[in-house]
């Protein structure tokens, strides 16, 4: 974080200070709710949850470095007290933001939102200093913990916004109000919540109506593909920028490939040239992804050969997104269990497809959260959509969820032992580990709440080491 007094805290928070002898120290370090992240120079932010409350960690975080707690009540050691910790912690990320002399991007959507994010910082991170969000700490918290880990040499900050309810994207864009907007998409992710696609792409669109309007430098980047999306342009002041594989798109791809092992593949056009991509991610999902951070470095004045390069060197940043081990005994395990939805699901899949030709495939499914009424629907689409696209097997992992996913491939056709549903992790596991082959292929994605990743993590062990059971 930029370099402020206690005092100044204080002032900025509306906070009143508790032992604190000299309120002009200053915090050098960064802002953290972890106790085991403070250190020299933090400030620590004491949220009070229903399991573990901050403030008794008070005097550990002190003692180790800490220059003051902010929390909600006096602790015997240099604190800041508010009346709400999460207020204060809004207030005090958009003063510093204020003070920054960097460009803010934030991105949105229903679907890809990370890797994007991930995309975005990689290629900007060429161009000079970058902080971007860590994994999906995208919330009310996670949000302005971001923001306050910049520093005044930070040049770009790139912020990923999530929501699950109209206003939220509205509240964090005035946390942190971007020069730079760009949605995704508009899928069903959250459907059930939000109750609609409309609904959704209401809080979607909240972003672009905080942009500054192009007079005042903002920006807005939208995906020419999804015509919800598309429609956003009327909701903002600022200029417009459109993403995508339309030929109408501003930053558009053509001569989208996959290579054999399941890369995409495509020449990245923009306004000032045009470039070949060749990615080290998987799935041709990631095309649209790369077009959207293409089109955000465009704008921030890099040429598309620098784009191009910084495309085709890019990885993933965040765990347990399309991540590929390749075992030892020739099993290659595609672990994507950090979350999913119909239109990630439907990626996945085909990135499996791709990477899976000339050999067995396994899609290791299980539930897809949050999507209400259309939920035995999209299961029954998701169980059809495998038997399409010719995977080996499909293994349905859970409760009635799983069970619709098998009902889906047996109506597409998928008979016998072509589809299986078994109770839990650890029965996916022992099924796999007893039938897997040399060559074949296994894919690994549910909603977060599944926590099928223990799945990948037990096939990739088993690989190096052994027999070993999910955890």
């Amino acid at each position: 974080m930029i370099a402020l007094s206690l005092a100044e805290i204080a002032e900025v928070v509306g906070g009143q200070t508790h032992d604190i002898p000299d309120p002009s120290v200053q915090v050098t370090g960064p802002v953290v709710r972890d106790s085991r992240e403070a250190g020299p120079g933090s400030l620590f932010v004491a949220f009070a949850g229903e399991r573990v409350d901050g403030h008794d960690f008070a005097a550990a975080v002190v003692e180790g470095g800490a220059v003051a707690v902010l929390g909600t009540r006096p602790v015997g050691v240099p604190a800041i007290v508010v009346e709400d910790v999460q207020t204060a912690l809004g207030a005090l990320a958009r003063h510093v933001v204020r003070r920054l002399g960097a460009t803010l991007v934030a991105l949105t959507g229903s679907a890809g939102k990370t890797s994007t994010k991930d995309l975005i910082a990689q290629v900007l991170q060429r161009k000079a200093p970058t902080v971007f969000t860590p994994g999906s700490l995208n919330n009310e918290i996670g949000l302005p913990l971001t923001a306050l880990s910049a520093t005044e040499e930070t040049r770009f900050l790139v912020l990923e916004m999530g929501a699950r309810g109209i206003g939220h994207i509205s509240y964090l864009a005035g946390l942190t109000p971007p020069k730079v907007g760009l949605v995704l998409n508009v899928g069903s992710a959250h459907i059930g919540e939000f109750g609609g696609r409309e609904q959704i792409a209401q809080a979607k669109g909240e972003l672009v109506e905080a942009l500054p309007s192009e007079a005042e430098g903002g920006t807005a980047i939208l995906n020419a593909d999804d015509p919800y999306v598309r429609a956003m342009a009327s909701r903002t002041k600022a200029k417009v920028i459109f993403f995508g594989e339309s030929g109408e798109a501003d930053v558009r791809a053509e001569n989208v490939r996959l290579t054999d092992t399941g890369q995409p593949s495509f020449r990245l056009h923009t306004p000032s040239g045009a470039s070949d991509v060749t990615m080290r991610l998987y799935g041709e999902h990631h095309v649209s992804n790369a077009l959207a951070a293409a089109a955000v470095a465009h704008e921030l004045g890099m040429s598309a050969d620098e784009i191009a390069v910084a495309l085709s060197e890019a990885g993933s940043l965040s765990r347990w997104r399309m991540e590929v081990t390749e075992r030892p005994d020739g099993v290659t395990v595609v672990n994507d269990a950090y979350n999913a939805n119909p239109e990630s699901m439907r990626a996945a899949l085909r990135a499996l497809a791709a990477m899976g030709k000339g050999r067995r495939t396994w899609a290791v499914l299980g539930k897809m959260a949050e999507l209400g009424d259309e939920a035995l629907a999209e299961h029954d689409a998701v169980g059809r959509l495998a038997v399409r696209l010719n995977v080996s097997k499909l293994v349905a992992v859970g409760g009635r969820e799983a069970a619709w996913l098998q009902l889906g491939a047996y109506n597409e056709g998928s008979w016998g032992e072509e589809s299986v549903h078994v109770s839990d992790a650890q029965a996916a596991v022992d099924l796999l580990r007893s039938e897997l082959r040399p060559g074949d292929v296994v894919l690994v994605k549910a909603s977060r709440s599944v926590g099928l990743e223990s799945v990948a993590q037990a096939l990739v062990e088993t690989g190096a080491e052994g027999e070993v059971s999910a955890r």
